[in-house]
């Protein structure tokens, strides 16, 4: 089958830039069809490179089936990396509870893309920005409303048994990372410049990057099967026409906005308030003074053992979190969650098989609490989260005391 009859009613742009031509198929990621299409154009022997819609860490979640089995949960810990781990799953359980609904594994297409350019010694180029790159930027460029929004919303993933038709008609047209986001990204302007625009950038100047590194090669690239989601179709096409320094655009996309200022200082300053407000109180009445530090030490023993509770931590790890929150709510730098998930870590250790469960008890909500790995998760982000919430219960309550 020629070229034009497997194109014939596939979304694609054939583009020439730098004597290269691109062949770029919006392909939908829950369509066996597309994965079939993409086999095919391989198939021909038309192309000698193949670009996929993925980054390092989505590409090895593909073709790394022991990839969970390896997770260093201390490393990831100390390294603050739950945040985007947590995400990660919870995105996987969205993806693998689509593949039993449909049949269809979201994803096959990039997963069949991979696989024949290996088969046919094809180049391989992973395009695509980091997902913990794009969460991030993704996050900072929220307002606090659309956070909490965003944070309450996503917790629906795991309470819906069946994916919405609404849901599944986005995967047919546009990207994974933005039909997990769906909802948020219709009304959401930061949300989709984030997950979709700047993404369209950021592929089109690792093409034009991959160009220039590839003319020092023996054999010069002559034409690039691009495999993206159909969302990405109209971005990536304006954005390929557009001469720009690759490097410096790629630079920049992965550049973390700045946290504002006041958003930097704001930890410091509390802990300033507090002690200030200890001192005060000591200067007025030493049992005034004990009794500030009574209340900070039992508003955030309290509240940041209650959370490392809900989360079905350790009796070990409740007390941990009780005796280090009063003291990690006085220090920027380190978290009652952390120390609360190290010891949980260190005293119900996983074991090889609960790793690999992992992805099927991600799936359900009750899965978090059922499987050790991802509870040592929820014991950093709950009793973060106690924390937090006893800093500002246990401020005020000491202002109150003091006036």
């Amino acid at each position: 089958m020629s070229l034009s009859e497997l194109l014939a009613d596939q979304p694609h742009k054939t583009i020439t830039f730098d004597g290269v031509e691109f062949l770029l198929l919006g392909t939908a990621h829950v369509s066996q069809k597309s994965a079939d299409v993409v086999e095919s154009l391989i198939k021909t022997d038309e192309f000698d490179t193949v670009a996929i819609e993925l980054d390092e860490l989505r590409y090895q979640a593909i073709t790394d089936e022991n990839r969970y089995k390896n997770m260093d949960l201390i490393s990831i810990i100390k390294n603050k990396q739950t945040g985007l781990i947590a995400t990660n799953l919870a995105m996987s359980a969205y993806q693998n509870r689509l593949a039993e609904q449909l049949g269809v594994e979201p994803g096959a297409e990039m997963k069949q893309a991979i696989m024949s350019a290996k088969d046919n010694g094809l180049n391989l180029w992973k395009i695509d920005r980091s997902v913990g790159i794009t969460m991030k930027r993704t996050w900072r460029s929220l307002r606090f409303l659309e956070k909490v929004n965003l944070i309450f919303g996503f917790g629906g993933f795991f309470e819906k048994e069946e994916i919405s038709e609404k849901e599944i008609e986005k995967l047919k047209t546009g990207d994974m990372l933005e039909s997990t986001f769906n909802e948020f990204s219709e009304n959401s302007e930061s949300l989709f410049k984030s997950l979709i625009d700047e993404r369209d950038q950021y592929m089109a100047a690792r093409l034009q990057q991959s160009l220039q590194q590839n003319k020092s090669e023996p054999t010069n690239t002559k034409k690039v099967l691009v495999v993206i989601g159909a969302g990405h179709l109209k971005g990536l096409t304006n954005y390929l026409q557009q001469e720009v320094n690759p490097q410096q655009t790629i630079n920049e996309l992965n550049t973390l906005p700045p946290k504002s200022t006041w958003i930097k200082l704001l930890p410091w300053l509390i802990t300033l308030v507090i002690l200030t407000g200890f001192a005060w109180g000591f200067s007025k009445n030493t049992d005034l003074g004990f009794d500030l530090i009574k209340t900070w030490f039992i508003y955030n023993g309290i509240l940041s053992g209650i959370g490392a509770a809900i989360a079905g931590g350790h009796p070990l790890t409740i007390l941990s979190a009780i005796m280090a929150a009063p003291f990690t709510s006085l220090n920027p730098t380190i978290a009652a969650g952390m120390i609360a998930a190290l010891v949980e870590t260190m005293i119900r250790k996983p074991k090889v098989h609960q790793f690999e469960a992992l992805q099927q008890d991600a799936m359900h909500l009750k899965g978090w609490w059922k499987n050790p790995v991802t509870r040592v998760l929820l014991v950093f982000l709950l009793t973060n989260l106690g924390s937090a919430i006893a800093t500002w219960v246990s401020g005020f309550k000491i202002f109150n005391q003091l006036i």
